[in-house]
């Protein structure tokens, strides 16, 4: 056992000790990751609503989808609208989600099939509700409705919480794709 002649006391200003390290260049590190993580994911969320809003400004569908015949399960103009932004909200948040984590670098195909998706739905409403050509319209969805489930499968790989986030937008074109269905055979 050793003897206790040799132990000393810690004096606080010996500098021999080693003083505890400042931890604000770690909390700042953080901060500035934090910073450009939401600036990033306001822009992720931020360009395909804009999109979307330029596509329903430019698109003048108010005056033909009025005008045409409708059963009463049709949405209204501003649902549609509506409906639209929150799609293109979700698509571009669970799009940032993906790429938060490295996931179109893991899977190079999500990125093309995110701009598939965001073109088709961009030109859906306009095709559809704005020129009244149902026929390529139902097209259009279909093609973004096949674009939809290969970013949930392609999403759901990399985070499953951005690939659930696809599903209310594979919801909503579904029904579209049925409304466009009936203004065909109608």
């Amino acid at each position: 056992m050793a003897s206790s002649t040799n132990l000393k006391q810690r004096i606080k200003d010996d500098p021999s000790t080693p003083m505890p390290t400042n931890n604000r260049p770690k909390r700042e590190k953080k901060m500035a990751m934090a910073k450009r993580g939401l600036r990033s994911l306001g822009t992720a969320v931020a360009i395909p609503l804009s999109l979307t809003l330029a596509s329903i400004y430019f698109s003048g569908a108010t005056d033909l989808y009025r005008t045409l015949p409708k059963p009463f399960w049709f949405p209204p103009l501003w649902a549609v609208y509506a409906t639209s932004m929150a799609s293109s909200l979700l698509m571009g948040l669970s799009a940032w989600l993906v790429w938060a984590e490295g996931g179109f670098h893991k899977k190079p195909i999500a990125l093309p099939l995110f701009i598939a998706q965001l073109v088709l739905g961009l030109i859906r409403d306009p095709i559809v509700f704005g020129s009244g050509t149902s026929r390529v319209g139902l097209v259009v969805c279909m093609g973004l409705f096949g674009a939809l489930v290969g970013c949930s499968r392609m999403f759901r790989e990399v985070n499953p919480i951005a690939g659930d986030l696809v599903k209310p937008c594979l919801a909503w074109t579904a029904y579209v794709g049925v409304v466009t269905l009936q203004l065909i055979f109608a």
